[in-house]
């Protein structure tokens, strides 16, 4: 065990995105008896605490999300370090980390899913043979793994498609190109009739000035599965008259008002949450004042892209027909193949409609249970240049998908009234 015996001339720390990653990914498992046995009473940890104790040796648990990390670990003499998912860390901070090993026999322990080719530690570290003579590369697939069952083995495969599973299933880094839902098959995707809804989970709102302002709605059926039912879109641009946040709001609580949910006898819809881009301060509490629950919505592109893929490949996430302007804008949401070639996966410039999956998850509790605890920040300017590799294009302004908020151009008042009745 590298941790008993390591030098104690300077300090051990865990790394990863944030402090609840590194517990989730790596120390939750480590105190878990059943996996473990006795090893795992070895391993103490409060989650959120700034430090563990591993074999009576005290870990320095840090979170690195933004460039700004690397000022934790500036001045400390390591001998010890284990990164969680080396590929979402900042450049800037990997380059600290390596000049604090300092301690004799100091090692770096990183684990990683892979990333676009042209990433940096493939680039800088794992691809150049200076480097990679002072490093030991391990590469495996999902099938690898002779701990997992059979039946988890195909149930996560089944779970990514394109892009997705060619990364985490096999292990591959490669380019974004081609269609970013890749696996969105209308005949498939796309229904007529939705079941009885048993929890209106989010109205997700793209809040536009110079571009449409577009929601969707999204409901949990009796099936267990999520359904789109309805869009609402208003282009102030096409109009010729933009409306303000009040009006906007007064709109949308009409519009909601004259649903009537599949089986009901009475109209009215009360999503729980009202996810909105945190942009739109001005509306979000325009939105609190009309007493609806405004959340604002985490803009993590790449997460809501590789969650909104699970759902679709699963069957777990369908669309009604009259969604029209949805259904157009997934079908043509495309990588940005000149991006990618610099190391950014931007969606495409040809998409023509405001369609763009920005994250998988709001401040409020996951509905499907994908995202679990898992709690990003609003992406930094840094975090979205790392993240532009795998940024799907857009053209009129941003959607919002990811978090089962789907906001996208809304259809003309004479396709918003019970769409999703038979």
């Amino acid at each position: 065990m590298f941790v008993e015996r390591a030098s104690t001339s300077g300090e051990l720390v865990m790394i990863g995105k944030t402090r609840d990653a590194v517990y989730r990914n790596a120390l939750q498992p480590l105190m878990n008896y059943e996996i473990f046995e006795d090893l795992s009473l070895q391993v103490d940890y409060n989650p959120g605490a700034p430090t563990a104790r591993i074999f009576g040796r005290l870990v320095h648990v840090i979170g690195a999300n933004d460039v700004k990390s690397e000022n934790k670990i500036r001045g400390m003499t390591c001998v010890g370090a284990y990164v969680d998912e080396a590929t979402l860390l900042p450049e800037t901070f990997w380059d600290m980390l390596r000049t604090r090993m300092r301690a004799p026999g100091a090692r770096i322990f990183a684990t990683t899913n892979p990333d676009a080719p042209t990433h940096w530690l493939r680039e800088k570290f794992i691809d150049d043979p200076e480097v990679r003579r002072s490093m030991k590369v391990f590469s495996f697939e999902l099938d690898d793994n002779i701990h997992l069952t059979a039946d988890y083995v195909e149930e996560t495969k089944r779970m990514y498609s394109g892009l997705f599973y060619r990364r985490f299933i096999l292990g591959e880094w490669c380019v974004a190109e081609g269609a970013v839902y890749s696996m969105f098959d209308p005949n498939r995707h796309v229904v007529d009739i939705v079941p009885a809804i048993e929890r209106w989970i989010t109205l997700g709102v793209d809040y536009g000035t110079a571009n449409p302002l577009h929601a969707v709605l999204v409901g949990l059926g009796t099936d267990g599965r999520l359904y789109v039912t309805s869009e609402w879109r208003y282009d102030g641009r096409a109009s010729m008259h933009q409306l303000t946040d009040a009006e906007y709001s007064e709109q949308i609580r009409g519009w909601l008002s004259t649903l009537r949910p599949p089986g009901a006898l009475t109209t009215g819809v009360h999503p729980a949450f009202v996810v909105v881009d945190p942009s739109a301060a001005s509306f979000i509490q325009q939105l609190h004042r009309d007493r609806l629950t405004p959340h604002p919505a985490d803009n993590s592109v790449l997460d809501g892209i590789r969650t909104v893929s699970s759902l679709l490949a699963t069957g777990r996430l369908l669309i009604h027909r009259s969604c029209t302007e949805l259904i157009k804008e997934i079908q043509s949401y495309a990588w940005d193949s000149k991006a990618a070639l610099l190391a950014r996966t931007s969606p495409s410039s040809s998409t023509t409609t405001a369609w763009t999956p920005c994250g998988t998850r709001s401040r409020p509790p996951s509905p499907c249970g994908a995202t679990g605890s898992r709690r990003w920040p609003d992406a930094t300017a840094a975090e979205q240049h790392r993240l532009a590799a795998h940024r799907p294009v857009r053209a009129d302004g941003p959607g919002r998908l990811g978090r089962l908020v789907l906001q996208r151009p809304r259809p003309p008042r004479s396709q918003l009234h019970r769409p999703w009745l038979p």
